[in-house]
């Protein structure tokens, strides 16, 4: 399993546009992806889930990702986090 932990820049948070963007991400992976906030979480692929976090800008969030392709999901994964968040 790869984890990673981002803390969000964003002004506004994870809001639905980038939430889209993220899960169009997930899904170009057969990893499972999941991001944690506090003692919640979501799978990176369920919209409504990750929106549901409610995360914030200056919220520290972690990715976790596993499966047969995971050191690129995660790669890949960071790097969105990096240039959209």
């Amino acid at each position: 399993m790869k984890t990673f932990s981002y803390e969000i820049k964003d002004e506004i948070g994870i809001h639905a546009r980038p939430a889209g963007l993220l899960v169009k991400e997930g899904k170009n992976f057969s990893s499972k992806a999941t991001l944690r906030k506090g003692d919640k979480s979501a799978d990176l692929t369920k919209l409504m889930a990750i929106m549901s976090l409610g995360v914030k800008c200056g919220d520290v969030i972690t990715v976790e990702v596993e499966g047969e392709d995971e050191d690129a999901a995660a790669a890949a994964l960071e790097d969105f986090f990096n240039k959209n968040l």
